[in-house]
């Protein structure tokens, strides 16, 4: 047997003020108001039917009526703002796959003692503390943070939280376990390292996404071991710029690191969030998060996705990451150094020492066997001309060791073509 649906009062009285607003109804009842007073001339009889008729006709179309979305009831929250939901979609894909690398060292332990620096002699019975050494123990001395890019365990991090050849690191997962890790490569130029969990089991990779075409302004999410502390912290902001040109050092000051083609985001990115992922709203890495900026709020960089599928696919091959290498120090050429340095061109690679006088050309390297030496500027490689834009890193990074390149290179006023063939650097 059919039944009829239950009519709520309620609902009817929502569903109907909706409908009084829509203009095709409108129109509607205003035809059915002339057809009501035209039947009054054909008695109380056609009147009575016709109040019938639309009486039916307003209860099946209040009927047809979808209930708002915020009315649906589920099982857990689900928001009415599709950008809100999408962060939330994001952020629990994602999480599984991020996690927090813990650094422990054996440090020595120190144990106070009282001595009398008079030793025996009468009368002078002093204490002073003297602290001696009483073996090692592991300690906790950092953290930062990682996410894993394949099923086997293999996790992406920066190459400054795993570096020290001394400690070792512990990898702790979204759920609470610890695993034994070792580190597989560093990337010599860039700051990245391949970390791999030593155990066999499967475990929940991340989604790898393309940093080609992302757009200042686009959605931005950081997750990671903010503070070496409060693990898979999530903050959210949007793409602030591209291209960015950086000079990073550690957090107890260390060597000076200048980072090339990063992206900058206004995404909280806290210590301890170093090697976390930066994600879109689909829950994809386009990059992975590296430096904040000192004395400055909502100004973070991480390097893009691309630069690191190099160094995963490297990995996954031959368990090492290699560049090409030329073994020259230089400055980009723009209309400042121009100037200092009286140069006839505003673009180019100039080779100059470094500040405590360290040598322009590496001993031994590509750039000495091809006679390169200090005040030359290259102009362009295999063609490609030499930018603030588009510098020469940038574009050695487009061959392999062993490949031979062509350089352009400004001597004496003079332009000059040298070959090279490019090494390895690992």
């Amino acid at each position: 047997m059919y039944s009829l649906p239950q009519f709520n009062s309620k609902d009817f009285s929502k569903k109907t003020e909706n409908l009084f607003k829509n203009r095709v109804f409108q129109a509607v009842v205003f035809i059915l108001v002339i057809v009501i007073i035209l039947g009054v001339a054909w008695g109380k009889n056609s009147v009575d039917f016709l109040k019938t008729q639309t009486e039916n006709f307003l209860q099946q179309v209040v009927n047809n009526l979808p209930l708002p979305s915020a009315e649906k009831k589920t099982g857990s929250y689900v928001s009415k703002i599709e950008y809100e939901q999408a962060i939330i979609d994001t952020v629990k894909s994602a999480s599984p796959s991020v996690v927090s690398i813990i650094i422990s060292k054996n440090l020595p332990v120190y144990e106070q003692q009282f001595i009398n620096p008079f030793g025996d002699i009468p009368g002078f019975n002093f204490q002073i503390p003297q602290y001696v050494q009483k073996g090692t123990q592991k300690q906790e001395v950092g953290a930062g943070s990682g996410f894993i890019i394949s099923e086997d365990g293999l996790v992406l991090t920066n190459k400054h939280v795993v570096v020290d050849k001394e400690a070792e690191y512990t990898v702790l997962t979204n759920d609470g376990k610890k695993y034994s890790a070792k580190v597989l490569a560093l990337d010599p130029v860039q700051d990245l390292a391949v970390v791999k969990i030593k155990d066999s089991q499967k475990f929940p990779a991340i989604k790898i996404g393309d940093s080609a075409n992302i757009q200042i302004g686009q959605g931005a999410i950081a997750i990671g071991n903010a503070l070496g502390e409060f693990r898979n912290t999530v903050s959210v902001g949007v793409i602030s710029g591209l291209g960015r040109t950086i000079s990073a050092s550690g957090e107890q000051g260390g060597s000076v690191e200048t980072l090339e083609d990063v992206i900058q985001t206004d995404a909280a990115i806290n210590l301890g969030n170093s090697g976390g992922p930066l994600l879109n709203l689909r829950g994809e890495v386009i990059g992975i998060n590296t430096a904040t900026a000192q004395g400055a709020q909502a100004i973070g960089f991480a390097i893009p996705i691309n630069i690191a599928k190099r160094d995963i696919d490297q990995v996954v091959k031959t368990n090492t990451i290699v560049y090409p290498f030329l073994g020259v120090r230089y400055i980009l050429v723009d209309d400042q150094v121009k100037q200092k340095y009286h140069l006839s061109v505003d673009y180019g690679a100039y080779l100059v020492k470094g500040n405590k006088g360290e040598s322009v050309v590496v001993a031994g390297s590509p750039a000495e066997k091809a006679g390169l030496k200090e005040g030359d500027v290259i102009l362009e490689l295999n063609g490609e001309k030499i930018t603030t834009g588009n510098s020469m890193s940038k574009i050695i990074l487009k061959y392999k060791p062993g490949d031979s390149v062509t350089v352009k290179v400004l001597r004496d006023g003079k332009e000059i073509i040298l070959n090279v063939i490019l090494d390895q650097r690992s």
